[in-house]
């Protein structure tokens, strides 16, 4: 049985940090690229960013690039997300999923074939 087991996330305040892994089992991670979602409270899941089976190629929306970082090590088959300087609007369940897709399609959530069960972070002000 496949899955995208995440841990991590909790309440911080603006400017603090938070890490998020995402360990799969049953599968081989080191075959799929990575996503990582969210879904802030009313609104839609979104495209965060992404990170190639091998991590040589990484994705980031503008809104977290140069404070998000995606990593992975593929010998314990576990992709995190380091979230830094957070701010209040990054509040949300966050989610990984696992793709084998091409980096121009990373942001299409219907390509992804597994997800993780997401894990809330919530920032205040």
């Amino acid at each position: 049985q496949v899955q995208l087991m995440q841990s991590g996330g909790g309440s911080v305040q603006a400017g603090g940090s938070l890490r998020l892994p995402c360990a799969a089992s049953g599968l081989s991670f080191r075959q799929y690229s990575t996503g990582w979602f969210r879904q802030a409270p009313g609104k839609e899941r979104e495209f965060v960013g992404g990170i190639s089976w091998n991590g040589g190629s990484k994705r980031y929306v503008d809104s977290v690039r140069g404070r998000f970082t995606i990593s992975r090590d593929n010998a314990k088959n576990t992709v995190n997300l380091e979230l830094n300087s957070l701010k209040p609007e990054d509040t949300a369940v966050y989610y990984c999923a696992a793709t084998k897709v091409v980096f121009s399609s990373w942001h299409e959530q219907s390509q992804y074939n597994y997800w993780g069960q997401g894990t809330q972070v919530t920032v205040s002000s």
